[in-house]
């Protein structure tokens, strides 16, 4: 009761306040369970597509990746649809699919930030306008009135202290949520970079398939028969 006693006497400031709280725990708990390595780079699918690229069986990888969509699959798709093109074409798909695929790990943190510098404001805003009220009530019934005058003013000041009570955890958690953000986003620049550098030889030339290989001494293999 004493809680929603001091919303009311917040003012409409309170209301803006109250979403921003709202929407500040939610995307706390909601990047708190999902900003997990282990949701961006599936240890098991991590080492599979690792193992069939190493062994050259792009075509597997490549289904791999269509089952499983992801961040770290969508990059690894676009590098080996793009290998057959040269170094500088997969350099370019990459980067236009890392500016697609990247944000996502770090989504809602700008909402957060914003949230954590925006809050403040409303509660000075709060307590400017209180403050205007304030001096209304002095201009008309004096100084005398010490009580009113010290309760109106610590209903002014109450807007400031929800707005920091809100902005301080969003400040904290979003600088905690960036780290873990960034340090997810290197993990996957580097596995990426790891298995690029496999599909082609030092002078450059792409990799070939081991199984488009395997298919194609067959094949010479049956002719040979046959002549």
């Amino acid at each position: 009761m004493i809680l929603i006693d001091l919303f009311r006497q917040g003012g409409w400031v309170m209301w803006p306040l109250l979403a921003c709280s709202l929407l500040s725990l939610a995307i706390i708990i909601e990047r708190l369970i999902n900003l997990r390595p282990g949701r961006f780079l599936p240890p098991v699918l991590t080492t599979r597509l690792e193992t069939l690229v190493e062994s050259r069986a792009f075509a597997r990888a490549l289904a791999q990746c269509r089952e499983r969509p992801g961040v770290f699959p969508n990059l690894v798709r676009t590098a080996l649809e793009a290998c057959p093109f040269g170094r500088d074409a997969l350099k370019d798909a990459i980067d236009s699919a890392a500016r697609r695929e990247i944000p996502r790990v770090g989504r809602y943190l700008g909402t957060l930030s914003t949230i954590a510098g925006v809050s403040p404001l409303l509660g000075l805003l709060g307590t400017v306008l209180g403050m205007i009220e304030v001096f209304k009530v002095v201009a008309r019934q004096g100084l005398g009135q010490a009580s009113s005058l010290s309760s109106g003013i610590a209903v002014a000041l109450m807007t400031t202290a929800f707005g920091l009570i809100i902005a301080i955890p969003s400040l904290v958690m979003y600088n905690a949520l960036s780290q873990r953000a960034e340090n997810i986003v290197l993990d996957i620049e580097s596995r990426v970079t790891g298995l690029t550098n496999r599909l082609f030889h030092p002078d450059g030339t792409p990799v070939e398939e081991a199984e488009e290989i395997t298919g194609m001494r067959g094949s010479a293999r049956a002719a040979s028969v046959e002549s």
